[in-house]
């Protein structure tokens, strides 16, 4: 195996096992690859922490793994992107697209999210992470500024489902459904109150909502791209 194809598969292990020193020493070889102009630290953070946050995300999905060993994988994989994202030019920083996250207001229960983030951060999302209790204002005017393409919303409390139905309102009134999808998840959340209060889609575990990110950023991509192109005839 090459060097690269070793450091790779050093980042991707250690995600894995969730061995944050480990992580962060493969990713400063890495970036010692990059700086010396061999390398690009994007592809390190997506064919190595991203590679092995793939791994960790399938092994939830299948039960294998539980969120102990995901937020101690989320952990190492955040030593690794702590050392390469500063490498990456300014204008590559979120070109996958650009996402508000965060529990909605009422609610305090953030592991969840925290998963979801760590896995649209290595996938090369641009991330703006809200934190918990958020209100309503703080969502729209985020998405406002930031321009995202999605704004995800999680709860694990039936109490605070209605604060995701006032963002998606909020949105709606604003006029930025064309431009800003939806995706909702969490404990208490079903895909049958995502269709009642008309989110653009939701979110069964981790791995299913960065899939479903990806589909709305490819829809928004594709109707910006139709209104440029009829905007220029």
């Amino acid at each position: 195996m090459s060097d690269r194809g070793e450091i790779l598969k050093r980042m991707a292990d250690n995600v894995v096992i969730g061995d944050e020193e480990a992580v962060k020493k493969a990713a400063e070889d890495w970036a010692g690859m990059t700086r010396a102009g061999k390398e690009k630290a994007y592809v390190g953070i997506v064919d190595g922490l991203a590679a092995g946050m793939k791994v960790v995300g399938d092994k939830y999905e299948c039960k294998e793994y539980f969120l102990p060993e995901v937020l101690l994988s989320a952990d190492a994989m955040y030593a690794g992107l702590g050392v390469l994202l500063p490498l990456i030019p300014k204008k590559d920083v979120g070109a996958a697209g650009t996402i508000v996250i965060g529990v909605v207001e009422g609610d305090i229960h953030d592991i969840g999210k925290n998963i979801v983030k760590a896995m649209l951060t290595a996938a090369g999302y641009d991330v703006h992470d809200m934190g918990r209790d958020v209100p309503t204002k703080d969502f729209v005017d985020e998405a406002k500024k930031s321009q995202a393409q999605v704004v995800a919303l999680s709860t694990m409390m039936s109490p605070t489902l209605l604060s995701m139905k006032a963002v998606e309102e909020s949105l709606e009134r604003e006029g930025m459904k064309d431009r800003t999808k939806t995706i909702i998840g969490g404990g208490t959340v079903t895909e049958e109150f995502q269709k009642r209060i008309k989110a653009d889609s939701y979110g069964k575990d981790a791995v299913d909502a960065v899939d479903k990110v990806k589909q709305l950023i490819d829809t928004v991509m594709k109707a910006v791209e139709m209104m440029k192109k009829r905007e220029g005839l």
